[in-house]
């Protein structure tokens, strides 16, 4: 018998956007769905279409977010949800129609799985800037569990209309969490944290669309700050790569770079050195520490890099060089950004 499945979809004022989001749904392959709409104090007309809409199909649900907000509006869609399996969809994006097909067949392929998301197209081309083009590729590259779990501190490595979960393990940890932080990635990292399979599917099955009113555009939850706080904030609990709060050292000793990693110097975990190859900086001391040369490394192979140089090009370069001088990722070495 086919899996049934929830999608959870809260919006606000998506009158635009929301039609063509729909009929991607109810174009899918697998017709055993039901559509939790959660209402977020739209008044542009869209709740109203869809009511129309839900009259049409038995399917669709249309409540209305008690709270105020995303948070509010994924935990009360989430606990009205019938099914064990809950896929994630944004009233501006577009499921292939294969996508519930190929995540009901994931899990019921993949023993132990909680978390099936999948690779994402994002459009329209014109929107898109050279750093959201970098992070897609990164994103779409980062598949299996273990890339998954060797780089789940560089970035949130799911988009978050991509996924589908298991409903009980996700309420069981708390749900959706408010805070100063993106509410998804928190969550992946405690999924991660509570050592649950994560995995993603190899094909594009959602087109993500881009958006200068994104909220990750916009809000300062999703705010490369917000981001760092919450990184350190689980990365000084994980002993798989800070086994020993003293012995590790952070690539970059430039004013960016300090700021960034401040969250994790108030947490207590204070490195060693700071590494960088500006000859300028070599043998001085910062906020205490002494900034040493990359290649002293090679003499400390038990010591743990932290890189927090956000260029992805010389991100690259770093991660070679430490590859290269013995390091291996995840165990050796891990990228913040």
């Amino acid at each position: 018998m086919p899996e049934f499945i929830s999608i959870l979809l809260p919006f606000h004022n998506a009158l635009d956007t929301l039609p063509a989001c729909l009929y991607s749904i109810q174009a899918q392959d697998h017709a055993c769905w039901e559509l939790v709409a959660v209402n977020d104090h739209s008044d542009d007309g869209s709740a109203d279409w869809l009511h129309q809409r839900a009259l049409q199909d038995s399917r669709i649900r249309v409540i209305d977010n008690p709270g105020q907000g995303l948070v509010p509006a994924l935990n009360h869609g989430l606990a009205c949800c019938s099914h064990e399996l809950v896929v994630r969809m944004d009233a501006d994006d577009i499921m292939r129609p294969s996508r519930l097909s190929r995540q009901a067949a994931h899990f019921m392929h993949t023993p132990g799985l909680v978390l099936s998301a999948t690779r994402v197209h994002l459009f329209p081309k014109e929107q898109i800037q050279a750093g959201y083009h970098e992070y897609l590729r990164w994103q779409n590259k980062c598949c299996s569990p273990g890339e998954i779990a060797s780089q789940i501190y560089v970035e949130s490595p799911f988009a978050h209309p991509s996924v589908c979960y298991r409903k009980s393990r996700v309420e069981r940890l708390g749900a959706y969490q408010e805070g100063p932080f993106p509410e998804d990635y928190d969550l992946w990292l405690r999924l991660f944290h509570s050592g649950y399979l994560m995995e993603k599917l190899p094909e594009v099955l959602l087109d993500w669309r881009e958006s200068p009113h994104r909220v990750s555009r916009t809000d300062p939850r999703c705010s490369r700050e917000a981001f760092d706080r919450l990184k350190a904030r689980y990365l000084v609990h994980d002993s798989r790569f800070l086994p020993h709060k003293e012995n590790f050292v952070i690539w970059g000793a430039g004013r960016k770079t300090r700021k960034r990693c401040r969250h994790l110097l108030d947490l207590g975990f204070r490195p060693k050195a700071w590494v960088d190859i500006d000859p300028g900086k070599i043998g001085k001391t910062l906020q205490g520490i002494p900034v040493i040369d990359w290649r002293e490394l090679a003499n400390h192979p038990d010591t743990f890099v932290l890189v927090y140089v956000g260029n992805h090009g010389a991100r690259k370069e770093i991660t070679d060089v430490l590859t290269d001088l013995g390091f291996a990722w995840g165990a050796g070495f891990l990228p913040m950004t």
